[in-house]
């Protein structure tokens, strides 16, 4: 993953009311901390910040320019955001170095299609790996062609990139292949849940 180069100032108000100001003037409050350094209060620009997320996800790293301080590598560690106006709230960012391994969940993508008749359950969509903080992979693909009903992909089975360990335990189920209901079965049951609901809308019987 490419690291994005992107500006920040210093923040000097705090708290819920100087949160509000930065992200009216099209900012998002952010703390930057890690490597026993003391934390630092930042406001990165909100549309610059936002395009980065959503070309290179939760993972990305930024090359952060601050004014008047320097440079700093960092990785977002805890995104907060606005559900309804869709907007980045705060974000968290740890400082990293170049040929520093961190922890992180990626994605699993899942490729190709199981056998017919099959249905397929995804268990996680994530897996925590081991790898370098500046080569960090977008995400995992995960094969599930031709698995038949009854078959499993586990984290130890995925194959992940060069330079990346699994930091997942190993058993942990990624995907569960299982047989498709038939139309027999579905209408079975259809047919149980009316018998169900009818009894239940039946009256008992007044006792004499």
């Amino acid at each position: 993953m490419s690291e994005v180069k992107i500006s920040a100032e210093p923040r000097t108000e705090f708290g819920k009311g100087g949160a509000r100001r930065t992200r009216r003037a099209g900012k998002v409050p952010a703390v930057l901390y890690g490597h026993g350094e003391a934390p630092r209060h930042i406001a990165l620009p909100a549309r610059e910040f936002a395009a980065a997320i959503r070309h290179g996800g939760k993972n990305q790293i930024f090359n952060i320019e601050i004014t008047g301080g320097g440079t700093a590598l960092a990785l977002p560690k805890a995104i907060q955001r606005d559900p309804i106006k869709d907007t980045y709230e705060h974000v968290d960012l740890l400082v990293v170095r170049r040929g520093e391994k961190v922890t992180v969940e990626i994605p699993v993508h899942l490729t190709g299609e199981a056998a017919r008749d099959t249905l397929v359950m995804v268990e996680n969509t994530t897996l925590a790996i081991l790898a370098d903080a500046t080569k960090l992979p977008e995400f995992v693909e995960v094969s599930i062609e031709g698995l038949e009903a009854g078959s499993h992909v586990t984290a130890g089975d995925v194959q992940l990139p060069a330079g990346s360990e699994l930091a997942a335990d190993p058993a942990v189920v990624v995907a569960v292949v299982t047989g498709a209901p038939t139309a027999e079965a579905l209408e079975g049951e259809t047919g149980e849940a009316a018998e169900a609901a009818e009894a239940e809308a039946t009256p008992e019987p007044a006792d004499a």
